[in-house]
């Protein structure tokens, strides 16, 4: 990963996970938490936390049949993400402390920890073309709400 793709990741706040299972079966799913909240390890790997909520864990069962995930990171504002691309492995709570990776998400509840992780080889890490946001006006609030009270 170039600095100019770890800057971006360590100022992310949200990434979605892509996976599929063995058949090719997909699903995607959003991971947020504090600027940062995946940690670049160095220009080749990275360290996604889990942490405990709907206890859904189809994304790790996908793992287990295909171990590779795609990430798109966005920065809310920004109509810029950078896109990554690799093998995952299952790392264990034990493996986050290790790493030293502490909880780091905006708002917590009394279930809020780090159950487990991915760590991620990265194969490929490139920034993304921004039309698809000027298309959509994805941060424009203003539309946002004219077109929900339009649906209304």
């Amino acid at each position: 990963m170039s600095d100019e793709i770890q800057e971006f990741i360590r100022a992310a706040s949200f990434v979605v996970l892509a996976t599929s299972d063995a058949e090719g079966r997909c699903d995607a799913s959003p991971k947020g938490g504090k600027p940062g909240f995946v940690k670049v390890l160095d220009d080749r790997h990275l360290l996604l936390p889990d942490v405990a909520g709907n206890r859904l864990f189809q994304s790790y069962e996908n793992i287990d049949g295909s171990a590779r995930v795609g990430l798109l990171f966005l920065i809310p504002g920004s109509d810029r993400t950078v896109r990554v691309n690799g093998p995952a492995k299952i790392v264990d709570r034990e493996e986050l402390d290790r790493q030293k990776m502490k909880l780091s998400v905006q708002w917590t509840d009394d279930n809020s920890k780090n159950l487990q992780g991915l760590l991620i080889e990265v194969e490929e890490a490139y920034s993304h073309c921004p039309r698809a946001f000027k298309f959509a006006n994805l941060w424009d609030t203003e539309t946002i709400a004219k077109n929900l009270e339009a649906k209304r």
